[in-house]
């Protein structure tokens, strides 16, 4: 039986790439996705690949929170009452979520393959969060499918590529080393969609869509399958090139959005980075 039945991926494939979108999918009650398994496979996982700390953060944050300095098996175990926030990044290191992974994705590949070419870049991060804990505004340069496993959330999404909402300036500094957290004002909310998700539902966040999360009163189990494509390096290069356009006093044009390629940037920032002239 798929994980994303008919009608889920039929809406997805109307909707992608470009429209945030709720699914359904049957991935309920999986065994690696209890919070047993993913204790373990934290405890399995590089330092580098794990995240946690406080979850009781404000919707905007000045860099990253500190760790809570609870080890991350016991904050995972005991999420209920650790008032924390867990990321674990890059699962497909481990081969049984490299396969979960491939099969979720399997199933979507050819809407996706059909709008925005070959599928690159899988990964697979998972997310445990105690009770009404906050991920703070921030955007992320992956096509992103969210799936509820336990508890709830509610995700406030706003427009991808409106410079309102994260400046050309940030996208700039992120996709040349930088950070990705945006400075959040009061006035923004008023342009965001809330999307609330429960277990056997998901979201679909389209590439670089600013958003910030609040978790319901229990604990939260999600996982986000993601994937890049040509046409989102390529929005990531022309970004790049346009911050060497801004270092020598230019005022570049912003990048445009899906299906627009933005490849002569892209192409310019590929040529300066093989020839080590990016700095």
């Amino acid at each position: 039986m798929s994980i994303f039945p008919p009608e889920a991926r039929e809406a997805f494939s109307a909707a992608y790439p470009e429209v945030p979108h709720k699914l359904v999918h049957r991935l309920d009650h999986h065994p690696l996705m209890e919070l047993d398994a993913l204790a373990t496979l934290a405890e399995t996982l590089p330092e580098a690949s794990i995240e946690y700390n406080f979850a009781d953060q404000p919707i905007g944050i000045d860099g990253k929170p500190t760790p809570t300095g609870i080890p991350i098996g016991e904050t995972i175990r005991n999420i209920e009452r650790s008032n924390s926030w867990a990321a674990l990044k890059n699962i497909e290191q481990v081969p049984a979520y490299a396969g979960l992974l491939a099969e979720l994705l399997d199933e979507l590949r050819p809407a996706i393959e059909a709008r925005t070419g070959k599928m690159l870049k899988t990964q697979g991060f998972v997310f445990v969060t105690s009770p009404n804990g906050v991920t703070p505004y921030h955007f992320d340069p992956e096509h992103n499918i969210l799936l509820q496993i336990r508890g709830s959330k509610v995700m406030t999404q706003f427009p991808a590529g409106d410079a309102l909402y994260a400046p050309d300036e940030v996208h700039e500094t992120y996709h040349t080393g930088g950070g990705r957290e945006l400075h959040w004002r009061d006035e923004l909310a008023a342009g965001g969609r809330e999307f609330a998700i429960g277990p056997g539902e998901a979201l679909f966040v389209p590439v670089m869509a600013p958003h910030f999360v609040r978790n319901g009163p229990a604990p939260s189990i999600s996982l986000s399958i993601t994937w890049r494509s040509e046409w989102s390096f390529a929005e990531a290069d022309a970004r790049a090139f346009n911050s060497v356009l801004r270092r020598i006093g230019l005022k570049p044009a912003s990048t445009g959005r899906w299906p627009h390629r933005n490849l002569a940037k892209a192409y310019g920032w590929r040529l300066l980075r093989k020839v080590g002239a990016t700095g």
